[in-house]
């Protein structure tokens, strides 16, 4: 098959791009949520139990609405491979959470965007990095490397945690490029579900293996961290995302990403209580403008940006 290097590019309503921005804030608090649930969680039992409960929520919710779950010839190797990717950058961001703080972790974790159009410039035919792109490149990444030389309450724990999430982020991105050029065989709940269904067996094996405690203990803060986590973004968010970009295309979405650092940043720090340093706040500063850089709607075809990494 074919594909498609222009996505459909609807106008988007007010209503519509209000509805966007929540979207946006949601995946961006998602975070926060890790983080409070990991407090009497396992974090790859956090991560079992999150996609669990999608996968329910999102299989219900397709037969419901009849979709098909069959899978044609060649596609489960597609599937596989997605998921594969799935599995390991959604583990190395539940156990770099529990390491490193819901702001910093949602600053690296937003440098996908920039990830992806490096990647895409080589991978994706017509998506060529233009002097404009080069300039929020150079923004992102300049704000990653506030977060890493920012030393104020930051351990050896804290680092390692940045670095994995930032290996997560660039996990994401290839993940991403790559579900791009199949995406058009695919009802798109399709690679959401499936991905979730291989993966979240291999999180409750590694809970048994690595967690300290997979169930230290659970109160309303937990299960409520856990139900935003795997009913608002793990199957609402996801599938509400991906068929928004087939509506209105990739172009128009990419308008509000950047939304999601900012949420998360304040949020980590109004609701965690976690240090908003002058570094993280220029960071944010950079990576925002940067993705806005980059994103600047110029009717042209923009990479996939379904936000199933975070």
């Amino acid at each position: 098959m074919d594909i498609p290097t222009t996505p459909n590019n609807q106008d988007l309503s007010l209503s519509t791009a209000i509805f966007t921005s929540l979207l946006c804030m949601v995946f961006g608090a998602n975070a926060v949520a890790i983080k409070i649930s990991l407090s009497g969680l396992g974090q790859f039992t956090t991560a079992g139990l999150r996609f669990s409960m999608a996968i329910v929520i999102i299989s219900l919710w397709a037969k419901i609405t009849k979709r098909s779950f069959d899978l044609k010839k060649g596609q489960i190797h597609q599937l596989l491979i997605i998921s594969a990717f799935f599995a390991l950058q959604m583990a190395l961001l539940y156990f770099g959470l529990s390491k490193t703080h819901a702001s910093r972790g949602t600053l690296l974790v937003n440098l996908q965007p920039f990830f992806v159009l490096f990647l895409a410039h080589f991978f994706i035919p017509g998506d060529r990095i233009t002097k404009r792109k080069t300039l929020g490149l150079f923004m992102g990444f300049a704000g990653m490397a506030l977060v890493f030389f920012g030393k104020k309450g930051v351990t050896t724990d804290v680092q390692t945690g940045d670095f994995m999430i930032l290996i997560a982020a660039f996990l994401w991105a290839c993940n991403t490029v790559y579900t791009k050029r199949i995406i058009h065989n695919f009802d798109p709940f399709q690679t959401v579900l499936y991905s979730m269904i291989f993966s979240a067996p291999l999180f409750f094996v590694a809970g048994l293996i690595w967690d300290n405690e997979m169930i230290a203990h659970v109160n309303a803060e937990v299960l409520i961290s856990l139900f935003y986590q795997g009913v608002l973004t793990a199957s609402f968010g996801f599938v509400a995302w991906n068929n928004m970009l087939q509506k209105y295309g990739a172009v128009s979405l990419h308008s509000f990403i950047f939304l999601m650092p900012i949420a998360g940043v304040l949020l980590g720090g109004m609701v965690l209580g976690e240090p908003i340093t002058l570094e993280i706040l220029l960071a944010l500063l950079l990576i925002v403008s940067g993705i806005l850089i980059v994103n600047l709607k110029t009717g042209k075809y923009a990479p996939l940006f379904p936000p199933r990494g975070i």
